[in-house]
Order: structure tokens, then C-alpha cells, then sequence
């Protein structure tokens, strides 16, 4: 049964064979395809992916400095917008300079603590970039998810990476699908991200159950389990 407090969360990766997800120099054959075949499957209303992971679809503009030097209210900021899907970053610092306040017709929603500068909220507003507050000075996972829902009716979420932001999802049990769409290819790598990079070390394994296997068009395979609780 769904949680009616938060959004069904299902970690969507492309990982190669060894569980790597930083393709690097993969060369894989109709691989942005076959990801966003199985990831539109879902029918989701948001997506939600890292800061470093987003700055390529936020771009760069400038942060210009306030005239005033009244202090921004830390109230959760809902942008005008029609749209019925959304765009979600984790951007704990508000480090990025976003040039809209869409991707691809997805509202952007950025996701900050109580500690980043007046002038970036400033910013954020005048771009109509929604924005909600997940902690002081860090990020609360739990209560972030309940505010998605309850403030823009976000039922199914796909969480995208990197591997930290999987990683800090899975400590705090808050992943309840995870799909794997498996590259035919051995990365080999040391050092590089990935699926699950929990910072953590104590933070428990989570069991899953198998859901479905499915060999895909060009040697991928795409792997869905459940989460066990």
C-alpha cells in the first residue's frame, strides 16, 4: 500500500553491468532511448536529481545583489505555473543559477536549507523558480517528500542520482521501487559513483524483491524489484 503522506519514490539508474553510473566512455547504442522509454513508463509527476547532476539543464545567469537589505522571509515559495510535471533539484547552498523556470515545459522546483544568501531567494522569485525549504542547514529527505505532495500533488517521483542522493534516499528508507536499466558494458572503474553511494556507514542494508526482468532492444535489461519493509 502507498504511503498517502508522500510521493511513490522509484530510483531509476543506467548503470553499466558493475554498478557504475558514470558512463564515461560507454559508447552504448540507444542508450538515452531505451532510459527514457522505461523511465516514461511510470507515468511520473516529477523527477528529482542532485545539483551537480542539474546544473547542465539549469545553465548560468547572474545572481544579481539586492538593493534592499530586508531579510527574506524562509516560507516556502510556490511559483505561478501551469505546468503538470516538475523538474526537482536538491540544492542545499542554492549554487545554481537557473536561466528558467522550466525544463522542457517541467516547473522547476529547488530544494534549499534556511541558510542560503537573501539574494539568492530574491533570484529564485524573480525567475518564478519554486522553492521549498527542507531544514535549517540540512536537507530533511522525509519532510521535503511530504511537502512535494502535499503542496504540488506529487504522487510517483523518480529519483535520478547521483549516487549521493540515491545514497542518503536509501538510508532514510525512502525508496520504494528501484529500476535498473543495465548497460551492456564493464566499467571497471575504481573511485567513480555509484548506484548507492551511502555516506553513512551504518545505515542498514535494504532487501528487495524482484518484480520484473526484461531483456530490452540492444542487450540492455531492465530489472525492477520492490523494496522490503
Amino acid at each position: 500500500m502507498r504511503n498517502a503522506t508522500r510521493p511513490y519514490v522509484i530510483c531509476h539508474m543506467l548503470p553499466s553491468i558493475d554498478g557504475r553510473i558514470v558512463l564515461r566512455d560507454w559508447k552504448l547504442k540507444n542508450a538515452t532511448r531505451e532510459y527514457e522509454q522505461t523511465a516514461a513508463s511510470f507515468n511520473a509527476d516529477a523527477w528529482i536529481i542532485g545539483r551537480v547532476s542539474m546544473e547542465p539543464y539549469a545553465g548560468r545567469a547572474r545572481v544579481p545583489a539586492r538593493k534592499s537589505r530586508e531579510r527574506i522571509a524562509r516560507d516556502d515559495f510556490i511559483a505561478e505555473h501551469d505546468a503538470t510535471s516538475y523538474a526537482i533539484a536538491l540544492d542545499p547552498s542554492g549554487k545554481l543559477t537557473w536561466r528558467a523556470s522550466d525544463i522542457e515545459g517541467e516547473h522547476v522546483i529547488t530544494i534549499l536549507t534556511e541558510s542560503v544568501r537573501d539574494d539568492y531567494l530574491a533570484f529564485l522569485q524573480s525567475k518564478r523558480v519554486s522553492y521549498l525549504f527542507g531544514g535549517k542547514s540540512r536537507i530533511d529527505l522525509a519532510r521535503v517528500l511530504q511537502k512535494l505532495r502535499s503542496r504540488f500533488d506529487i504522487r510517483t517521483l523518480l529519483l535520478e542520482g547521483g549516487g549521493k542522493i540515491n545514497g542518503s534516499f536509501l538510508a532514510a528508507n525512502l525508496i520504494d521501487e528501484v529500476s535498473i536499466l543495465i548497460g551492456p558494458v564493464a566499467d571497471g572503474s575504481t573511485g567513480t559513483a555509484s548506484l548507492f553511494d551511502v555516506e553513512n556507514q551504518h545505515s542498514p542494508a535494504r532487501n528487495l524483491k524482484l518484480i520484473s526482468i526484461e531483456k530490452r532492444a540492444d542487450d540492455f535489461v531492465w530489472l525492477r524489484y520492490k523494496v522490503r519493509r
